[in-house]
């Protein structure tokens, strides 16, 4: 039966009576949909036991983002998750930062460009958080998922950087049937911009074709960037083709590559990548 922890004492005293058993760690912001499942079932592989963390994280949200208003469903996300958990932990902002936290963790390396261009406060956050969730699990693995693939990558930069024990696993993306993957963000998509959604999929696999055939990489960004205009989104903040291991920027497809984008429908902003 899955336990239900709310402070790092209570976590890390669950813990305690399934060592020495291998464990493994999710951490989420909740509403769970079946792309983190996919996470925890990958986890499993790894660990006789997995904790999935469930924490909208404040530091990673900027005063104009969407942190009031992102889905919060804890009966349903355990519902969700059956007793694939082991444990999952819950905390409270205040748990996480109590009165008087004054630390930030900064990691350079693959988090320049992309996202810090348009969200320069995102990955102090991100990295901030996932230090402190696994300094207070100390799992053997974590999973986090290949669609957020430059956090990924900054996850892996942390871990190495900071000496922590624990091996970081990606998981690929899990897709809907016509290719648009599986966020937390797509049910704020009107019936009409979910349409528009589903062609970021098309039209990046259509930048990879174009990418391999010509290698003009500039090329396929742009053309990618006007087609997504013209399917109707609201604004494209990037489509990159980066180096698949450092995000360094590529000028041809001698190593393995990434592209990568995000774009809003309406309001909704989305994120993508896919292998070269």
């Amino acid at each position: 039966m899955t336990q239900v922890v709310t402070t790092v004492a209570e976590l890390r005293a669950a813990l305690a009576l399934l060592k020495p058993a291998r464990i493994g760690m999710v951490p989420t912001m909740g509403a769970l949909h079946d792309g983190h499942v996919s996470l925890v079932t990958e986890a499993k592989k790894h660990a006789d036991h997995v904790v999935v963390s469930i924490f909208v994280n404040p530091t990673q949200f900027a005063p104009n983002e969407d942190f009031d208003a992102y889905p919060r469903t804890l009966d349903a996300d355990l519902k969700k998750l059956g007793d694939a958990a082991a444990i999952v932990f819950t905390p409270t902002a205040r748990e996480m930062y109590p009165e008087g936290f004054a630390t930030t963790i900064t990691v350079g390396g693959p988090s320049a460009g992309l996202e810090t261009d348009f969200r320069p406060h995102f990955f102090a956050g991100v990295a901030t958080v996932v230090a402190k969730l696994l300094i207070a699990a100390l799992p053997d693995i974590a999973v986090f998922g290949e669609k957020d693939y430059q956090q990924l990558l900054v996850v892996k930069q942390l871990v190495r950087d900071l000496g922590l024990p624990i091996r970081i696993i990606g998981a690929p993306t899990l897709r809907e049937a016509d290719g648009l993957a599986l966020s937390s963000r797509n049910a704020y998509l009107s019936a009409d911009e979910r349409k528009i959604a589903a062609s970021l999929n098309a039209i990046l696999k259509d930048a990879i074709a174009t990418a391999r055939s010509t290698g003009n990489l500039r090329a396929a960004e742009a053309t990618a960037i006007e087609a997504l205009w013209n399917a109707g989104f609201a604004h494209v903040d990037y489509i990159a083709i980066r180096d698949a291991e450092s995000l360094d920027h590529v000028t041809a497809l001698e190593r393995p590559a990434r592209i990568l984008a995000a774009a809003k429908v309406g309001k909704t902003r989305l994120i993508d990548n896919m292998a070269i």
